[in-house]
């Protein structure tokens, strides 16, 4: 089968449809419908709040519905270990829902895409969509292999963005909020909902090729202020974390040795990344916050730090508490997200059988 390859295009182009597309939520958003999602890796951490699941329940209170996927599946790409899976998707439950995201409204759902064979059986089909060659020079897998430092790279790591694929289209998702670096994936999921329509459904497509909604939430960095927050590299404030324990991470974090706080990202990264953080929480500008603490240095900084950050989360860990201790709740959570996540792939794998003829 003769395909044209997968055109990945340039950033600014998708940062100009991303606002449209913003434009359209806000006007009109139960006319779209939001896949968005996490690996069961472990607790989420404030670098998580602020770079996604704040937007996730800002576009909840949209009203937009919206699918999560915990994609536990994928744990087995990159990770031996497979004993936590089960007690780290509850925990990003809990994370959920203690940050806002309300499972009972009618148009929120939380589910593992384990748990939800119709969605997975859509992976088969699309494999036939994409070639090898796409498939080896996707840069987002690239870089994801070389992050977890993979000797040998297994089918199911190679074939990721295809699984991806099914997670999106299997609800027929419009939306999908991601960062710069997830853009080639979605491309993707994009290219073989284009390809499925073009050679099985061409008088009716079956799926809508999702747009990326981009996220202008500032990176943060690690308290190492080096490279990205990740519970991996050490460098991370969970949201579980207490408010002592959230002041001994920070006490602990990389500052440098100019005694004048000023807020310079470029220059002086690790200041500026903890200048960033207490803007986050006190909604001041951090060039103000630099400007009022001066020649205070890093000690008042960090203090300043401490005190918004654990006032900021206080709700939200009581919150997480209170949930720790319902764990027959968060169950339930899943089985309702689950039931509704099933039903959507189920219309839609039948929907795919009757145009591939296979519909016995």
């Amino acid at each position: 089968m003769a395909v044209e390859h997968t055109e990945y295009g340039t950033f600014e182009a998708s940062l100009a449809r991303s606002r449209a597309l913003e434009k359209e939520l806000r006007e009109n958003p139960e006319k779209h419908k939001i896949l968005t999602g996490d690996r069961p890796t472990g607790r989420l951490h404030i670098g998580h709040y602020f770079g996604s699941l704040q937007n996730r329940v800002r576009l909840h209170k949209l009203g937009v519905p919206t699918f999560i996927v915990i994609a536990d599946y994928q744990v087995l790409t990159d990770r031996d270990t497979f004993e936590t899976i089960s007690e780290n998707v509850h925990q990003l439950v809990i994370d959920y829902i203690a940050a806002g995201l309300d499972p009972h409204d009618g148009k929120t759902f939380i589910f593992p895409h384990s748990h939800v064979p119709e969605l997975n059986q859509l992976l088969l089909p699309f494999l036939t969509l994409v070639t090898m060659a796409e498939l080896d020079r996707n840069p987002t897998v690239k870089e994801e292999i070389a992050a977890a430092g993979l000797k040998s790279i297994n089918a199911g790591m190679y074939t990721y963005p295809v699984h991806q694929a099914a997670d999106i289209l299997f609800c027929k998702a419009t939306v999908v909020p991601v960062g710069k670096d997830q853009l080639p994936h979605l491309e993707l999921t994009r290219t073989i909902a284009r390809r499925f329509n073009n050679r099985f459904a061409k008088d009716q497509p079956v799926f809508p090729e999702p747009q990326a909604l981009l996220s202008e939430a500032p990176l943060i960095l690690g308290l190492d202020g080096a490279q990205k927050m990740s519970k991996s590299r050490n460098n991370a404030i969970m949201l579980s974390a207490d408010e002592d324990e959230t002041a001994q991470l920070i006490k602990k974090a990389k500052t440098d040795s100019e005694r004048r706080i000023t807020y310079d990202p470029e220059n002086r990264p690790e200041v500026s990344n903890l200048l960033l953080l207490t803007s986050l929480t006190t909604g001041r500008p951090p060039e103000e916050i630099a400007e009022e603490i001066g020649d205070g240095g890093a000690g008042q900084l960090k203090r300043m730090l401490t005190e918004s950050l654990n006032e900021y989360l206080r709700p939200l860990r009581a919150r997480r508490r209170e949930l720790e201790q319902d764990p027959a709740y968060i169950r339930q959570v899943l089985r309702d997200g689950i039931k509704a996540a099933r039903e959507e792939a189920i219309k839609t794998l039948e929907e795919v059988r009757a145009v591939m003829n296979m519909a016995f």
